[in-house]
């Protein structure tokens, strides 16, 4: 079932960027290209990439704003915060959720409506030897070396191609963010600061060199990119992906 949107995502402000050339030795680094973007390029060889649902207690986080007082009781700075993919009512995840190599939620292959089922939908996933990849749903396999993955849908490049299914021109806007893999095996999350449609969004991340790219979800898509003063905290989401670093 398609989860329920609970509030929209409101941008403040509006970003220019995109990557350098590949081979550039910073984490993250912009330049204009498409104004209705933010990026945020993670390392995963290099940075601490998690996925995050619950607190020790067992309740939902549901906003950066209690990830950051999460990760600040156990000395950790939140440097990067996105939603990670599609909830539920109750803020379970749709589909597959693996979380510090613990499967959380099953791989979900059935058929329905909205856009998790659009298919092939598709797996974010980081390996223990922190590789990361973006692959079709069908392609997946939990072979035990799988450290987190998110489930979502539907897939906006596939093989460096975009989804046959995404319309150029179509009137469908939104607030949209998503994942790819850079030719370089970075890490490229973006949100757009304004509603675009799904084929323009797609376009962004295949003409970044991404191979395979996932939609994450949209309407109540937020991130919190402090290095471009992008600093939502509010909201009330369900996975959020991170990137944090140590205060000790």
């Amino acid at each position: 079932m398609q989860p329920k949107k609970l509030r929209h995502s409101v941008p403040t402000r509006t970003w220019l960027m995109t990557i350098l050339a590949a081979g550039c030795l910073l984490m993250s680094s912009f330049h204009r290209v498409d104004e209705r973007i933010i990026v945020y390029v993670a390392d995963p060889a290099k940075q601490d990439i998690r996925l995050y649902w619950k607190n020790d207690s067992g309740a939902v986080m549901g906003n950066f704003q209690r990830l950051r007082e999460f990760l600040n009781r156990k000395h950790e700075r939140l440097v990067f915060a996105m939603n990670g993919g599609m909830f539920r009512p109750d803020h379970s995840p749709v589909g597959l959720y693996i979380e510090n190599g613990k499967l959380i939620a099953p791989l979900d292959t059935s058929s329905g409506t909205g856009n998790f089922y659009l298919k092939p939908n598709g797996v974010f996933f980081l390996t223990a030897d922190c590789k990361a990849g973006v692959c079709q749903t069908d392609s997946f396999r939990a072979n035990g070396r799988i450290r987190l993955a998110t489930q979502s849908g539907p897939m906006l490049v596939i093989g460096g191609e975009i989804h046959p299914a995404l319309r150029k021109g179509s009137a469908n806007l939104n607030i949209r963010n998503g994942v790819g893999i850079l030719p370089d095996h970075r890490i490229l999350f973006a949100i757009s600061s304004e509603p675009i449609n799904f084929y323009d969004f797609a376009l962004f991340f295949k003409q970044h060199g991404c191979k395979d790219a996932l939609y994450l979800d949209g309407f109540v898509s937020k991130a919190y990119i402090p290095d471009v003063g992008r600093m939502q905290q509010d909201g009330d989401l369900g996975v959020m992906i991170g990137v944090s670093a140590s205060e000790r």
